[in-house]
């Protein structure tokens, strides 16, 4: 086909793959998808996107599918990788004109000329960089600017690479064209100051505009394009420029990127960045901390001089060693001048003023407290917006690398603050408002320096009993401020004494001092800090716990922002988490409410994610009455777990949990919690990172209900499992395997008829000798439950196998028990390993002579694991195996253990009907071999006997005597 028709035919695919109507789209994607492999569509691509007259959606999909193809057709040893011919014409072709008149367009065109460069440049594509710098140079205005995107997403490329020898050629490149690139900046910023000095705003704009570009490829070169970069980079605001000017949002953006210069070549290049830190540091702390800044200095820059002081005072590389011989030469260097620079006064000046200045609230914020107070509450932990996580950062690093300067400002800060203040003075409440929040975020530093309980005695109790309106401020954060520090320091019997004063609070009238999350920290149900909180003791807690949870179920009902009904519905998780089965009494309002509350948050994923959470810690608290929930918790489940339905995205992580705790809470298998199975294989066919926690679903309902579960699902389900055995780690084989022995165990004979066909790969595995320990011990285990509790089916399989192996079934028999000796080592667990001991003894008495054969390593295995099992008993001097479980032991629960679970209990039942916990060892021992020397008479067993290695036999003697 000729370059005109197929171009024709390729628009018309491209055209109709453009159109709303599914019936076009559809066949248009697949014809696209056919050609992205033949030769010259990439060509015919090229052409359409290139085409100015052509709609710009269509271009904008040619030009898409074009830079796919890139990522998928150019690489030499790709399967269909373009021809180097048409590679070549196809480089020619995208450097020929940098005219495209769309935005969008031209930004696609660079990225994937940059992708090409990534691939082929300097090697097979030399030209591209001088063409690129001539075009820059040019006259036309469009072009330049193109020219100039491109430059800067090919340089961005390039020094993202990361390999030794790719590295050196972009510092060859970058020591080339520095100097070009520093007087490209440099005429733009010219152009730029003029035209605005001279009032000529759109040229100023589009100056401006190239600025940028050429400021951005300056910062790719400087930080990726020398070992050792010793450039200076100036850093200038223009003062030309007010507020209102359409210059100013790109002056703005300029400005920060200066910044981000110096913040990446800081994090690259420390030790180059050296002799920056003294002007850095002044020029940082003069624009934020002193008067210089004022009417100047706008947000993100502010945050962006912040990060530049803490990434200096926190660099790792500027601190000296504790023994000062063994530091480098270069960070005691930094370390002196960081030393002469943050002197007593400036560490004063910069500690008062964040706090005073940076932590008050604004007058938007207190605005909004009152307007909207849900939202206010919800904002963040602390309460301003964008500047405060930086500032507040700020304040911790400085605080934690000079607390012995700035511990003494802080306290006298708290010191002028003493008493209550007065409700009339509203600058003095923003001001302890700032100071406590400082307290509490610095609580770890403070902790030798501040006696919290006398403080919380004497004074923030009387703090939370002002009820003033205004005093609500004051409320809020003496409340979030106990909650910094019960992890740190508080007396656990001044507990209760908290329980009274939260029950108070969570009735006041302002939303916001209501706060859940507040409260969480406070009740201290858990803790912000990554110590948990070992001083929270349920009886303490007990007395309030049904007037807490009322107040937190109204409040739940009262708010309405889906961020609130979240954090209220974590609160309530963590109530019910904490006191466990003590919270079966309160739960009836909430279980009624829920299902309400389910319905309404259909278009709010994250708040459905917060409910399935709080339904883990109810089914958990509930125990076997969570039953009565089935009708509303399973169709929950369903839709959570069902990967047709859009939600799961958001919801199948909780979705799968909250399957789990059901299963392993419920009393009994019903026709409802049996259906949802429907949802798993689609899930094992996701073989994503929650096959664990399916794996241990399909557990829990073999545990549940073995016969029903087996008979309706286990041939699916062995078809999966034989797909994924496929195409898994040795740790995903085994997690597949450990599901087969446990039906095997629950169900010996079930179990084997259901997952008959993964037992034969299981049987090579053994005759093969797996080469990975974990993966043969759990073959091993598999191989023990079959021959010890159906040994009908295990003679079935082995004659099966044998046909397969094309060797006599005693020959086999031979190999396996052989293998199974050999490789005893690799089974870690003693119940694996008492097993396998009864399991080769269930072939005596045999007159088999392969199995005579075998008797002295048989022998050897037994006497491994009676050294596993047996214990002495001192009193008597005898042994007993210490696997028999009796029926009569009911362990008895200590405060901090958890009830068992339905399951547990399940597992327990399971466990007093298993041979490895209702045989003893020592006795099948003595009677399989009593059994043995019977057959074959005491001269026979007596020769039989001498085969064994006699240490051996006199430790066996010693575990029998007495029998």
């Amino acid at each position: 086909m000729d370059m005109d028709s197929a171009s024709s035919v390729v628009l018309q695919a491209l055209t109709q793959a453009t159109s709303q109507d599914t019936a076009l789209l559809k066949p248009a994607e697949e014809q696209l998808r056919q050609w992205e492999t033949q030769p010259g569509f990439y060509s015919v691509l090229l052409n359409i996107f290139n085409n100015h007259m052509l709609d710009v959606n269509v271009r904008w999909l040619a030009v898409l599918y074009f830079k796919n193809g890139i990522d998928r057709y150019w690489r030499r040893v790709a399967p269909h990788a373009l021809s180097e011919e048409e590679k070549t014409s196809l480089r020619a072709g995208l450097i020929t004109n940098f005219n495209e008149p769309v935005n969008q367009i031209a930004t696609q065109i660079a990225v994937l000329i940059a992708k090409v460069a990534r691939l082929d440049c300097p090697r097979q594509w030399p030209e591209l960089i001088p063409i690129l710098l001539e075009s820059v140079k040019g006259q036309d205005g469009l072009r330049q600017h193109r020219a100039l995107l491109t430059f800067y997403h090919v340089t961005k490329t390039l020094a993202s690479k990361r390999l030794a020898q790719d590295k050196r050629l972009f510092q060859d490149l970058a020591s080339g064209i520095y100097s070009f690139a520093c007087s490209l900046w440099s005429h733009h910023t010219d152009c730029f100051l003029q035209q605005v000095v001279a009032g000529e705003q759109a040229q100023a704009l589009g100056s401006l505009e190239r600025t940028l570009l050429s400021l951005k490829v300056l910062r790719k070169l400087t930080v990726h394009g020398f070992q050792e970069p010793q450039q200076n980079v100036e850093v200038m605001v223009s003062r030309q420029v007010g507020p209102e000017s359409p210059c100013r949002e790109k002056l703005e953006k300029t400005t920060i990127l200066y910044t981000k210069v110096l913040l990446d070549f800081l994090e690259v290049h420390p030790c180059a960045f050296i002799p920056l830190i003294q002007r850095s540091l002044e020029f940082a702390v003069s624009y934020v901390f002193t008067p210089a800044g004022e009417g100047l200095a706008f947000e993100r820059f502010t945050v962006q001089c912040m990060n530049l002081i803490k990434t200096i005072v926190k660099n790792d590389a500027y601190k000296p060693c504790k023994n000062m011989e063994d530091s480098k030469p270069e960070s005691l260097e930094a370390h002196k001048i960081k030393t002469a620079f943050f002197t007593h006064p400036t560490l004063t000046e910069i500690g008062r003023r964040l706090v005073s200045h940076y932590f008050l609230l604004t007058e938007e914020e207190l605005a909004m407290w009152e307007e909207d107070p849900e939202s206010f509450g919800t904002l963040t932990d602390t309460w301003h917006t964008a500047t405060n996580p930086c500032t507040e950062v700020l304040f911790l690093d400085i605080f934690h690398n000079y607390s012995q300067t700035l511990t003494p400002v802080l306290l006298e800060m708290v010191q002028n603050l003493q008493g209550p203040t007065n409700v009339e003075d509203p600058v003095q409440l923003l001001m302890k408002d700032a100071v406590y929040n400082a307290v509490g975020l610095a609580a770890y530093e403070l902790f030798d320096n501040v006696d919290f309980d006398q403080w919380f005695k004497n004074q923030l109790l009387c703090e939370l009993q002002v009820r003033h309106n205004r005093y609500k401020l004051i409320r809020r954060r003496v409340i979030w401020l106990i909650g910094q520090w019960i992890s740190v320091k508080f007396k656990s019997d001044l507990r209760p004494l908290l329980y009274e004063v939260i029950l108070s609070l969570m009735q006041d009238p302002d939303l916001v001092v209501r706060d859940p999350h507040t409260q969480r920290m406070s009740l201290s149900l858990n803790t912000p800090s990554p110590v948990d909180d070992f001083e929270f003791r349920t009886e303490q807690f007990l007395p309030y716990l049904e007037s807490i949870f009322s107040l937190l179920f109204q409040l739940l009902q009262q708010v309405n922002e889906c961020d609130t009904k979240m954090q209220v519905l974590h609160v309530i998780s963590c109530v019910i988490e904490r006191v466990s089965i003590q919270i079966r009494p309160y739960v009836g309002c909430l279980v009624q409410y829920l299902p309400l509350l389910w319905r309404q948050s259909e278009e709010h994923n994250m708040l459905r994610c917060a409910i399935l959470t709080t339904l883990i810690h109810l089914v958990q608290g509930l125990g076997a009455e969570s039953k009565n929930l089935y009708p509303f918790l399973l169709p929950v489940i369903q839709l959570s777990t069902d990967v047709s339905q859009p939600p799961h995205v958001y919801l199948l992580e909780d979705g799968l949990e909250l399957w789990l705790v059901t299963l392993e809470n419920s009393p009994a298998i019903t026709p409802e919690l049996l259906r949802i199975f429907q949802n798993m294989p689609a899930l094992l066919e996701l073989s994503s990172e929650n096959l664990r926690t399916c794996f241990q679903i399909v557990n829990a309902y073999i545990y549940l209900s073995a016969s029903d579960f087996l008979q309706s699902y286990a041939e699916g389900l062995c078809k999966s499992f034989c797909d994924l055995l496929k195409d898994i780690t040795n740790e995903g084989q085994v997690q597949v395997l450990k599901v087969v022995e446990i039906a095997l165990k629950v169900s010996p004979v079930l179990g084997a008829h259901m997952f008959q066909p993964l037992l034969p790969s299981v049987f090579r595995g053994v005759v093969d000798g797996e080469r990975y320990p974990v993966v043969m011990s759990t073959y091993l285990g598999i191989m023990g439950r079959v021959l010890l509790q159906n040994a009908s089916f295990f003679s079935v399989l082995l004659t099966q196998m044998a046909g397969e192996y094309n060797q006599e079934v005693g020959q086999l028999l031979g190999v396996v028990i052989e293998m199974w000796v050999d490789r005893m080592d690799n089974i870690t667990q003693p119940e694996r390993r008492k097993l396998s001991s009864l399991a080769l003894l269930s072939l005596l008495p045999s007159d088999n002579s392969v199995v005579q054969e075998k008797f002295c390593g048989i022998v050897n295995i037994c006497v491994e694991a009676l050294h596993d099992v047996m214990t002495e008993d001192s009193d008597t001097g005898t042994f007993k195996d210490c696997m028999l479980m009796s029926h009569l032991e009911e362990p008895k629960l200590s405060d901090d253990e958890e009830p068992p679970t339905e399951q547990d209990k399940r597992k327990k039942l399971l466990a007093l009907e298993d041979p490895v916990h209702s045989v003893s060892l020592q006795q099948y021992v003595y009677e399989k071999l009593k059994a043995q020397q019977a057959l074959m008479g005491d001269q026979g067993f007596g020769a039989l006997m001498e085969t064994v290695d006699t240490e051996i036999v006199r430790q066996l003697q010693e575990f029998l005597q007495g029998l």
